[in-house]
């Protein structure tokens, strides 16, 4: 389906014969589209419309510019227009990784029309990387540590060039199988060729890279994907403060790699483990326990862990994964 509202025109995945209900609308990460949601969405009970949209960039949404001194708002911003433009008056969210921040960013600025948040296993409220300790607190001013001068170059040539194959570790294929999820799961090549509808470049993923004189050398830019959750672009100290709250339920695999208290993909904890050079000590973002902290400050929420679980226990765990949506849906 596609939407046109004021900003671009978006690419709304449905499932057939589910027009009706209550609208549940599922938002996907970095690096990937609608697509992820497939089997989540159809697993929905009764009673619920599920849609799924691809953000601008991903799948079949406008490739328009991002402005990362925006935050995550370009990507949030579309997604209460395209709230509006389906005639919803409340909408249950349900945000992945980026789009768990996305979906926060949307309840931060509206919190009226938001039914209820599912987060699932999202990045912090101090975005990605230049923070240190439970309070988020900047590392350097400036942010660096975060940003798109930290995306590995060869993964963005081969995002660019549509790689299918597993020749190398830097593949979309390869980085799905190490980072994404922490066991095979069926219909591999369907998220592959997700993960392959990313437009790559200075608006698009990573964004523009900007050196820095302090280690690890990268600071913010002010376009594209990576930058948007620079922390000195996205910050949601104040969430806690919104009016009304709805309930926030947490759900994270045990066993993440890209958002974790030692994320393999934090260039700090990188450096703490010698793989990037040059570490003057900083420590790693801990990124599961600042998102406890501002969780715990609004009150309003629950956390479910599950073991032996990755980055995408929508995928990993599709049954438990739909039986915690379902209660928190039907308790919202």
């Amino acid at each position: 389906m596609r939407v046109t509202t004021p900003r671009l025109t978006q690419n709304v995945l449905t499932v057939p014969g589910r027009d009706t209900g209550e609208p549940v609308l599922f938002v996907h990460g970095n690096v990937s589209s609608s697509a992820f949601w497939r089997d989540a969405m159809a697993a929905l009970p009764d009673g619920y419309r599920p849609l799924a949209v691809d953000l601008r960039g991903f799948g079949d949404t406008d490739p328009a510019p991002v402005d990362a001194t925006r935050g995550l708002r370009d990507y949030s911003d579309d997604v209460l227009e395209l709230v509006e433009a389906l005639g919803a008056e409340r909408v249950h969210l349900v945000g992945w990784s980026m789009g768990g921040g996305v979906v926060l960013q949307a309840l931060r600025d509206r919190p009226a029309v938001v039914r209820s948040v599912t987060l699932v296993n999202p990045v912090s409220p101090y975005g990605f990387g230049g923070t240190e300790g439970p309070d988020g607190r900047l590392t350097h001013p400036d942010g660096t540590g975060a940003g798109a001068g930290g995306a590995n170059p060869d993964f963005v040539a081969r995002l660019r060039a549509g790689d299918l194959s597993d020749e190398a570790p830097t593949s979309p294929r390869n980085v799905f199988r190490a980072s994404y999820v922490k066991n095979p799961v069926p219909d591999e090549d369907h998220y592959v060729r997700a993960m392959l509808t990313t437009r790559t470049g200075e608006f698009h993923y990573p964004g523009d890279a900007v050196t820095s004189a302090a280690w690890p050398g990268v600071a913010p830019g002010k376009s594209g994907v990576l930058n948007t959750m620079a922390p000195t672009y996205f910050r949601l100290d104040d969430l806690p403060e919104i009016d009304p709250k709805p309930p926030i339920l947490w759900i994270r695999g045990a066993d993440d790699v890209i958002v974790s208290d030692t994320s393999l993909f934090d260039l700090a904890h990188l450096g703490a483990l010698g793989v990037v050079p040059g570490s003057p000590g900083t420590p790693a973002q801990p990124m599961v326990t600042q998102t406890r902290a501002v969780l715990e400050r609004y009150g309003r929420y629950r956390e479910a862990v599950l073991d032996d679980c990755g980055h995408s226990p929508h995928l990993e765990h599709p049954d438990e994964f739909g039986r915690l949506l379902a209660a928190h849906l039907k308790e919202a």
